[in-house]
Order: structure tokens, then sequence, then C-alpha cells
């Protein structure tokens, strides 16, 4: 069976990974003064933060058509695709999954099967990497969304952002209310809610430093309690200096697990903004069974 693995663009994946493991990515557009540009193909994360820096309107984000993405997928069931496995960004901050369940629906010439990461960035450019060696391997749909919900279960993301506005102004932030009014020099630490999936705010912390340490906390007590080799991600909103000196910082700490470097392109850093860090882990794609 023939089957192809899609993403959006805000898994960010370099185009070698794209290249060597066939990937398929629909780029999810960013619209900044009033201006479309579409991620990873008109701007770049570098060309994005510098426009942001004299933009007059805070940025925000799209979809595409319906009618692209019918065109999109049903040019893969052209090429000779049975099913196309679909892995985007958490339904808890995009309408983009249940948008493609509709378009599902449209597609006749092969099977489209959403699949909602509940997460975004390298932690759902991983769960990408891991279909496509499952296709390689010979899995079915079934197989592969059964191990990608095993995958997803072993996530886990803490953001550290400056400030709260875009969040805000976009509706990102489930429990917003309890943190704006108290926010000069405070970091506020955010992460996916484990049952809701939604993104939350759950402590306050002053300083970078303390917010960088309480988040490294936060990591040794769930580390203890998985049994399986762990992949570490720092990642970063134009600061790579600051997220280059973490990662070197928990590669020395943890010379037993991976630890990667990844960014917020456009598309989150329209919701998180500029010099937010965070640390993300999951299962060692490298080691999966």
């Amino acid at each position: 069976m023939k089957i192809a693995v899609v993403t959006d663009s805000t898994a960010y994946l370099t185009k070698q990974q794209i290249a060597e493991n066939n990937i398929h990515v629909i780029p999810i557009p960013v619209i900044l003064d009033n201006q479309v540009y579409q991620e990873g193909i008109d701007i770049d994360s570098r060309e994005f933060y510098q426009k942001l820096k004299n933009s007059s309107t805070f940025p925000s984000t799209s979809q595409p058509s319906i009618g692209e993405l019918i065109d999109f997928y049903e040019n893969l069931g052209n090429q000779g695709y049975e099913a196309v496995i679909s892995i985007h960004l958490a339904s808890t901050i995009s309408g983009f999954v249940q948008t493609l369940e509709t378009v599902a629906k449209e597609v006749k010439n092969t099977k489209v099967i959403p699949f909602d990461s509940q997460i975004t960035v390298m932690l759902m450019g991983n769960m990408v990497i891991a279909a496509t060696r499952m296709v390689k391997a010979g899995l079915n749909p079934d197989q592969i969304i059964d191990k990608l919900e095993d995958l997803r279960a072993t996530t886990n993301e803490y953001f550290i952002v400056d400030d709260l506005q875009n969040l805000v102004r976009g509706g990102r932030l489930s429990n917003a209310s309890a943190f704006i009014g108290s926010m000069l020099k405070i970091k506020p630490l955010l992460t996916f809610d484990r049952k809701s999936h939604k993104i939350v705010a759950f402590e306050k912390v002053r300083s970078m430093k303390k917010a960088i340490h309480r988040v490294e906390e936060l990591f040794k007590i769930d580390q203890k309690e998985v049994d399986y080799p762990l992949r570490l991600i720092v990642i970063h909103a134009n600061d790579e200096p600051a997220a280059e000196k973490w990662r070197d910082s928990l590669s020395k700490e943890y010379p037993q697990y991976q630890v990667d470097l990844s960014y917020f392109g456009p598309v989150i850093g329209t919701h998180l903004g500029e010099k937010a860090l965070a640390l993300a882990w999951m299962k060692d794609i490298d080691k999966l069974d």
C-alpha cells in the first residue's frame, strides 16, 4: 500500500529532513501588516521576527482554503497514494484538523486520515519522521495511527514567554485572566494541559534564569517517572544564543539523552512572541520498538 505522510509548516522540519523522508508540507498563512505570507515559502523565521519589530499591528494566522487543500490531497491521490497520514498542530490552538476532517470527505481518490498531534513544533516534527519510518517498515494506516497515539502520549513541553499579549489577543490561552495585571518582570510558564490539551499558564517566575531552573526541575520529575529513553528539544523564538547555552548545559547534565535545538517559526511565534524559550521532550524516535 502506497502511503503519503503530510504535515504543516509548524513542524519546523529542515529541508533535509523533508527531502530524506519524502514528507509533504502544507504551509500555514501568516498575516503581518495586512500582507499574507506562506510560512516557510514567502517568509522564514529570521525575516518574520525582523518584520515584527517594525510592525504597527499584531500578526495573526489563517488556514489554507478548503479548495486548496482538496487540490493538494487529490494531487497525492493522482500520484498513486492510496492513503495519506496527515499530522497537524493541536486542534486546541488551530481549527486546521477540523477543517481537514471536512476535506477528507471531499477527496475521493485517496483516503485522507487527519491526526491531531495535540502539540506542535519539533515534537510534532518527530512524530512525522517516525510516521515515515513506519511507512517504510510496511505498517498499514491503522497500525501507524496506533503507534502515533502511543508516541503522542510521551510528549511534554514547557514554554517561557516574555509576555502574554499575543496569546491573549489570539485567544490561545485558556486561563489568561489569572495572569494579567501582574506581569511586570514576571516570566509566565506555560504548558499544554495533559487533559484538555489547551495551552495553560500555571506558574509565574521572576526572571528568565529562575524560570529556566524551574522548567529543569519539572523535567527532572518527569524523566524519573518514565521507563523509556527520552529526546530533548530546546526551542527558541529568535534567541539562538540563549537556546544554545541551555542546550549545552542540558547535554552536559544529561549525556544519556539527545538534546536537539529548534525554533518557533512565524506561525507559533505569532502567538508566543519574540524571545520565548521552551524545553520539550518525548520518547526518542531513534529508539522506538
